[in-house]
């Protein structure tokens, strides 16, 4: 899931974070974060006050799982199962790396 390394368009950290690392985190957008696909351009984008994320690639699609029920290895089997052109290990490595860079950032909790 190569575009995953590539999700925000603003560097979102280093948070490396392992799916055996998570435990039971179920994550969710922060409060003051919005999800939403701009039909004009065709992607999808992270609205917070006074700041637009661009994402890209399967960006959007990772972070429409994180609603704050599923745990990040429900988030990563769902999408194995979704993208299944990728190898399981690209997507048990990158998906939660990519959680964790925005975590860092306090986009998701």
């Amino acid at each position: 899931m190569k575009p995953l390394k590539e999700g925000a368009d603003e560097s979102a950290g280093t948070g490396e974070v392992a799916v055996s690392d998570v435990g039971h985190w179920t994550p969710a957008l922060s409060r003051s974060v919005m999800l939403r696909h701009d039909r004009v351009r065709g992607t999808d984008l992270l609205l917070m006050p006074e700041r637009v994320v661009v994402l890209r690639g399967s960006a959007g699609a990772v972070l429409r799982l994180c609603d704050g029920r599923r745990e990040v290895a429900a988030i990563v089997a769902e999408l194995a199962e979704c993208f299944p052109d990728e190898s399981g290990a690209s997507v048990a490595t990158e998906v939660p790396e990519f959680l964790g860079r925005l975590r860092e950032e306090g986009w998701i909790r």
